[in-house]
């Protein structure tokens, strides 16, 4: 499927922004827009609006006005204000503009000396009986491996309501030999600053790059964006007391630099700002209603309460020179050890019941990593000795590391739900006593996914969509021709579908009768001339107080 970007933008009545037509003195003026516009965290009646205004001279305060109007043309609904902004937030400019109509689109522009920013498209969820909703679910965006390909393929749908991002927005690598800095266009978009981001300058830095994309700021501009950090945002593998690429002996505490990365990140990101006594991470824990149809709950599992993540070399015992498999099961089920914490699982408990009590046909549950049970495949057992001959070398690493987890019969990607079982059962616990009929999101895998989730009797509680990442690299090919998600999903019941090749996004389309997810792939990303393509789709039926399993459609 090729897309015309122009026509699309066109039909939707926007366009590449161009300055105020204002006084050539005023169109020279000390303030550009730089990092485009976009919108966040949409309610019935209100939605946020973001910018960031970049002084030629920084240093002082600058002024600004912000405007939105109906793009239809029913009367009434126009809103202006106007505010100041400075070095204290970075220069950008947040504004939670209320009052507003629900199910209605806006477009919003902000100005200052004179300049006026791009225009931006956004709407208000819907009150009352909703035929369907559209949303495009996204992940992992490694700004050196490739270009945004998938996120311009987001701008250019022909329908989108929201966009969910799930986290890894940014990546904190940096420097030379990096991650993500072999691929075919690392060249042209090395990271900045160009060094691991650390302090608060440094995570400012990374999220203007980031915002510098033009494919990034046209899907900001396209429709309202609900948004949730995972790990990159903070730094790898990152916990509540901690993370993977965290030394404080080096890098300082790590609470401190926790609390700078989420001072940006409520900085650059169009999410609401938390109510006064509210933290930074709780705030992130947040609801959205698309009229009578369906529930968004946007759960937060990475700094809030998660403990630290089990890995085999380390919490592996060996006994007598042989693995203790029993002991390492022992620690994995250790019902003390948390994802969400009690706090935010009677949140999550209260949302869903006044989700089903309102009668809405879905719960979806906005979700950073991937909540199936998956355990390693054997690629010796699975794939024919000519096949497994064909496998390069540079793979066989990770073969290795598949083997090793196949032969001990035990997950090995345990900084997924699959660390945390029983905060997991705890979970599905809750859908089953709301009677919820869940649809669950991922991001963080780099990967597609189509799982039904099951708990620990058998029973499937809920359907999940993962999504791969905007440029993210997944485990890819382990041989020519074989993908290693074909082997996953021989590996393990719950995992209809897995591609751990291509990039792109998930299509969501919620109706009263199916949740069904186009898996949305982009030809290229190291070529900004790409098509996109729907690889697979699978949809679930409300059945009961649950879900169907999955068909493909």
């Amino acid at each position: 499927m090729r897309i015309d970007r122009r026509r699309a933008l066109a039909l939707l009545g926007l366009g590449a922004a161009t300055p105020a037509a204002t006084p050539a003195a005023a169109q020279s003026s000390a303030v550009s827009f730089n990092h485009g516009v976009a919108s966040g965290d949409p309610l019935q009646d209100r939605v946020v609006i973001w910018t960031r205004i970049t002084p030629e001279a920084p240093g002082a305060d600058v002024a600004f006005t912000w405007r939105i109007n109906p793009i239809d043309r029913r009367a009434g609904g126009a809103k202006s204000g106007s505010g100041v902004t400075g070095p204290g937030r970075d220069y950008t400019a947040k504004i939670d503009v209320a009052g507003l109509d629900p199910g209605r689109a806006y477009t919003f522009e902000f100005e200052a000396g004179g300049v006026r920013s791009p225009l931006g498209r956004t709407r208000t969820l819907p009150a009352g009986p909703t035929k369907d909703v559209v949303l495009a679910v996204a992940s992992c965006s490694l700004y050196p491996n490739g270009y945004f390909n998938a996120y311009q393929a987001i701008a250019d749908l022909p329908r989108v309501d929201a966009v969910l991002h799930l986290g890894d927005y940014i990546y904190e690598y940096g420097g030379p030999g990096s991650y993500g800095m072999n691929s075919a266009v690392a060249g042209e978009r090395p990271h900045d600053p160009p060094h691991e981001i650390v302090t608060l300058a440094d995570y400012r830095r990374r999220h203007a790059q980031y915002k510098s994309d033009p494919a990034l700021q046209a899907a900001h501009a396209r429709a309202p964006w609900i948004v949730a950090w995972d790990d990159h945002e903070t730094a790898n593998d990152s916990y509540a007391s901690g993370a993977q690429n965290h030394q404080p002996e080096s890098e300082g505490d790590w609470n401190a630099r926790k609390a700078r990365a989420l001072t940006a990140y409520y900085e650059w990101m169009p999410i609401r700002e938390p109510a006064p006594g509210v933290g930074l991470v709780q705030a992130s824990e947040r609801s959205f209603h698309f009229g009578d149809l369906a529930s968004l709950i946007m759960i937060e599992t990475r700094l809030g309460a998660r403990d630290l993540q089990l890995n085999l070399d380390r919490d592996l015992p060996i006994v007598d020179g042989k693995p203790d498999v029993e002991a390492f099961r022992a620690k994995l089920a250790d019902p003390s050890r948390r994802m969400l914490g009690a706090r935010q699982e009677a949140w999550i408990a209260g949302e869903l019941t006044r989700s089903v009590k309102a009668g809405h046909a879905w719960q979806v549950i906005g979700n950073q990593v991937v909540m199936a049970q998956v355990i390693a495949p054997s690629p010796k057992a699975l794939l024919t000795p000519e096949q497994y001959a064909t496998i390069p070398d540079e793979n066989r690493r990770r073969l290795d590391q598949y083997e090793r987890g196949a032969a001990l019969g035990v997950p090995t990607a345990l900084d997924m739900w699959q660390g945390y079982p029983a905060d997991r059962e705890r979970l599905y616990g809750l859908f089953s006593a709301a009677k919820a009929r869940p649809v669950v999101l991922a991001g963080d895998s780099h990967s597609f996914w189509a799982n039904e989730l099951r708990d620990a009797s058998g029973r499937r509680v809920a359907c999940e969509f993962g999504t791969t990442g905007i440029t993210s690299p997944g485990a890819g090919e382990i041989a020519p021709g074989i993908n290693a998600g074909d082997l996953i999903v021989r590996a393990n019941p719950e995992v209809i579908f897995n591609d751990q090749v291509s990039k792109g996004f998930v299509l969501l389309t919620l109706t009263r009768d199916a949740a069904k997810a186009d898996m949305v792939a982009v030809s290229t990303i190291v070529s900004k001339a790409f098509e996109t393509i729907v690889v697979k789709s699978y949809a679930a039926a409300p059945e009961g107080a649950g879900v169907s399993a999955l068909k493909e459609v």
